[in-house]
């Protein structure tokens, strides 16, 4: 059997196989609500033969949204339109998970086809940004408000109930957000927290809340079920989060029932120096793997199948998670399949096209991605 394509099992989930779709921005509700563009846009994968899908980064808060059209859990009112999403993506073999998250200093901005920036008040956005330090991310963005003390409680309270809901919702997997230049990872990173208070200053005081919010959501979240963690590996800047503390993080959040480290890298500065190339950030998994002795999936320019096999194979992650690729193919982890010989089954109704032996060959042939 392929190691790509070999179960794996999670607390009581079982994953088909070892392809997940990550969390991707869509730009496409309003006031946090799902929509049919979520439907079809997450549906696809679980029918294109993905073990787990997750959701975009779904705000646990309004004012944590990244743009005004961001999906939110913050209200009861959004669970009925999630729950359309977790059936269907379940019905079609696919785990279902759900990435709760906060945006920090990087919220209120425009969409990336309206060329970014802040959004206005009069024009959907908010003024009461939030983050660990006064410190701007960039001229385009806002100025945020330090949270006080008592501001942080209410924020794991936020993170507490949207993991109540998600439950409601259908979903199977949590994942906490602390990557990519968001609220827990401002938190983490002392580039952007500059507290001089129990949650700013040493690492001990850094990981705080990124902690404490994961250990709430543990709490409520079923034992059954997992939760995951996505986080930046490394700020790719001087002075900022690095591999070590993400070794130490791990650890710590494995050790509060944490059942996959999801490793990704960057995006808390714009000076950030990133070396780019297929596969960039697996390194990171892998260390994190070995040292902390935790799952996890890797991330990052993965597109082609035996380059996602060896990844899973050589023990650099237990699962990989695909991004721009799947949208370009929904039905990536089916071809892939065909490419390596493994056994899945596909949607009855695309049966018919089913690639047969010669038809991979051919695809080698020219080159293709799957």
């Amino acid at each position: 059997m392929s190691d790509l394509f070999s179960p794996l099992k999670l607390r009581s989930i079982t994953l088909r196989n070892r392809i997940g779709t990550s969390p991707m921005c869509q730009y496409s509700s309003k006031d946090g609500f799902a929509t049919d563009w979520h439907l079809v846009h997450l549906g696809a994968f679980a029918t294109g033969g993905a073990g787990v899908v997750f959701t975009e980064a779904t705000a646990v808060t309004a004012n944590g949204r990244i743009s005004p059209q961001d999906l939110g859990i913050y209200k009861d009112e959004h669970i009925a339109y999630l729950r359309r999403i977790t059936d269907f993506v379940r019905d079609n073999g696919a785990a279902v998970g759900i990435q709760l998250a906060h945006a920090g200093r990087k919220a209120s901005t425009n969409t990336p086809w309206n060329g970014g920036g802040i959004v206005r008040p009069d024009e959907g956005g908010w003024t009461n940004v939030v983050a660990p330090s006064p410190i701007q991310f960039a001229e385009n963005y806002l100025n945020p408000n330090e949270l006080r003390v008592e501001d942080i409680a209410q924020i794991t309270h936020a993170f507490r109930t949207a993991a109540s809901r998600a439950l409601e919702a259908g979903f199977d997997i949590v994942e906490v957000h602390c990557a990519h230049g968001y609220l827990l990872h401002e938190f983490l990173s002392p580039l952007s927290n500059q507290r001089t208070d129990r949650y700013g200053g040493s690492f001990e005081n850094r990981a705080r809340l990124t902690l404490e919010v994961t250990a709430a959501i543990r709490e409520t979240w079923p034992a059954n079920l997992p939760v995951f963690v996505r986080i930046s590996a490394t700020d790719w800047a001087d002075g900022g989060w690095n591999l070590e503390e993400s070794v130490q993080l791990a650890s710590l959040l494995r050790d509060i029932g944490v059942d996959l480290i999801d490793c990704s890298s960057g995006g808390l500065v714009p000076h950030q120096k990133i070396t780019i190339g297929p596969g960039y950030q697996v390194p990171f998994s892998r260390a994190v793997r070995e040292q902390a002795k935790v799952p996890t999936a890797a991330v990052g320019l993965i597109t082609d199948a035996a380059q996602a096999q060896e990844i899973v194979r050589s023990g650099s992650a237990d699962i990989v998670l695909l991004a721009r690729e799947m949208l370009r193919n929904p039905h990536w982890s089916l071809l892939a399949a065909s490419t390596l010989g493994a056994q899945i089954e596909w949607p009855k109704q695309y049966e018919r096209a089913k690639l047969r032996p010669i038809d991979v060959e051919r695809r080698r042939e020219k080159g293709s991605s799957a």
